[in-house]
């Protein structure tokens, strides 16, 4: 046997608990073909030393949005203003015509809120839409608002009025959306990320056309994609009452199709908004408020497509930020298994970001996976503590907690709502400070080698690969990231470079 490509002069943390540590790693037709003594003595068309660079499985990115992020780099971009005017003056002389697009806006920073008056004398009847950083917010002018009838607003906009705006823009052609995307991949691979789980296609807060998977096929982008399909996509079905499924997406497609580059992953859900736009549900008011956040739709609308995505076959990905949300979410699981019991189902929980005590007990009884995004602290840490009050602090988007029920934890980014680098999220989870030195949670502290088993092992868990990503094991996928320093002894895991990406036995220097 010739092996493709020998790997020499590794220091290489497989994430395999059968052989934790390698030296060697051979590659054959794209899988990893051994370790070690496994490999040294078979040829190879090409030998590369890493001259003792640290080699971990590639990371994976179990939930984040890859259009989204494309296209924040060809709006007016408003990230860090904190003025009326500084933001009235980037929308000045916009180009084109039609809409106009910006994205950064946060309104906690702000002087004042922006609002429609404020933006009508600059943009004139062309509609114009600005998205809130959290992706649950918007602020529009009149051209917009005129077109809602039933909304009374001054141009701030959340969660479904937020929709309905946002859907008079869609939806964006499949040329647009396939340069977003191998914009974003870029991004993701100068970061060790080789495999995205796209959270929310078709339609829904996130979605960029009803043709959007096409988009995807069309990309032939050079990291391994997940699609999860928005819930709202579902109709109605004839099928054979026998089936039990009463709403399906086309020709009854479920998390499964397709290979090992493209497939289909769980379906998307919502169950609330974000902490930034305070619209995360929570049980008790955010400190010294009335407003305990809400939800995203009715209860019974809600749980329906719980138990009919379940029905469907469907993994589930449910959106819930907010303990209250999250309390919602495992009732409408725990509903949808005792209708229709299905073993390993592997519902996620997608946030999972404040969680009471009471809650994880439950969180492992029924095997849902929290998919955290730990950025979100290290970027927010500080706003989100003072909203929570130091009772429900610690409780944000934990990991030691977790650990020790059993839960399996998966990482992720949310990008581009916050740093979507795996490193920055590992020393979080480490370290658990934000990015202005504010301890958050330190009780949730873990190891670094069970920080990067989240974004490796776990993240495969949540989207149903990890029989063939996530470690470097003999007749897995070959994805890897190589490393110029170890992140278990580093001071600063966020700044080891990143000296090379594989997917499926390609290696990518870094440019």
């Amino acid at each position: 046997m010739e092996l493709d490509l020998k790997l020499t002069g590794c220091r290489a943390l497989t994430m395999d608990p059968a052989r934790p540590s390698a030296h060697t790693i051979g590659i054959w037709q794209g899988r990893f073909a051994g370790l070690d003594e496994q490999v040294e003595g078979l040829p190879a068309t090409e030998t590369v030393d890493l001259g003792g660079a640290v080699v971990l499985p590639g990371f994976i990115d179990a939930h984040t949005h890859l259009a989204w992020n494309g296209r924040r780099g060809r709006t007016i971009d408003v990230t860090g203003v904190t003025t009326v005017a500084g933001v009235l003056e980037r929308l000045a002389n916009a180009p084109g015509e039609g809409w106009i697009e910006a994205s950064g806006y946060d309104r906690r920073i702000m002087d004042r809120p922006l609002t429609a008056a404020d933006l009508d004398p600059v943009t004139g009847d062309r509609p114009f839409y600005l998205a809130d950083l959290s992706g649950h917010a918007c602020v529009v002018n009149s051209a917009v608002l005129r077109q809602l009838p039933g909304i009374t607003s001054d141009g701030w906009l959340t969660e479904n009025e937020q929709l309905a705006a946002r859907t008079l823009r869609l939806p964006y052609s499949l040329d647009e959306i396939v340069g977003e995307l191998r914009e974003s991949a870029r991004q993701v691979l100068a970061e060790g990320v080789t495999m995205c789980a796209e959270a929310g296609i078709g339609a829904g807060l996130i979605a960029s056309s009803p043709l959007e998977a096409a988009a995807y096929q069309r990309a032939r982008l050079p990291i391994r994609v997940q699609l999860m399909v928005s819930a709202h996509v579902l109709h109605p079905v004839a099928a054979e009452p026998a089936d039990g499924i009463a709403r399906a997406i086309d020709l009854g497609l479920h998390t499964g199709f397709g290979d090992d580059r493209l497939s289909l992953g769980a379906l998307k859900l919502w169950t609330d908004g974000g902490m930034i736009a305070r619209t995360a549900a929570l049980t008790e008011p955010y400190a010294g408020t009335d407003n305990a956040g809400q939800f995203a739709d009715t209860e019974e609308l809600m749980r329906a497509a719980v138990v009919d995505g379940h029905h469907a076959g469907w993994q589930l990905a449910i959106h819930a930020i907010g303990d209250r949300a999250i309390d919602f979410a495992l009732d409408a699981v725990a509903e949808a298994q005792r209708q229709r019991p299905r073993a390993d189902a592997r519902h996620r929980i997608e946030h999972c970001g404040l969680v009471r005590p009471d809650q994880l007990g439950r969180i492992a009884e029924l095997g849902v996976v929290p998919v955290v995004q730990p950025t979100f602290l290290w970027a927010y840490g500080d706003d989100y503590s003072e909203i929570m009050g130091a009772e429900r602090a610690p409780w944000m988007y934990r990991g030691r907690s977790f650990l020790d029920h059993g839960i399996t934890v998966a990482g992720s980014s949310d990008r581009p709502v916050a740093d979507g680098a795996p490193l920055r999220a590992i020393e979080f989870m480490v370290r658990r400070r934000s990015s202005g030195g504010r301890a958050v949670g330190p009780d949730e502290a873990i190891t670094v080698e069970e920080a990067i088993r989240a974004h490796t092992l776990g993240s495969a868990y949540a989207c149903r690969k990890e029989d063939v990503l996530g470690s470097i094991t003999p007749g897995k996928l070959a994805d890897l990231v190589v490393l110029g320093d170890d992140p278990r002894t580093s001071d600063a895991i966020a700044d080891v470079p990143v000296l090379a990406t594989m997917v499926g036995g390609n290696l990518m220097p870094q440019r």
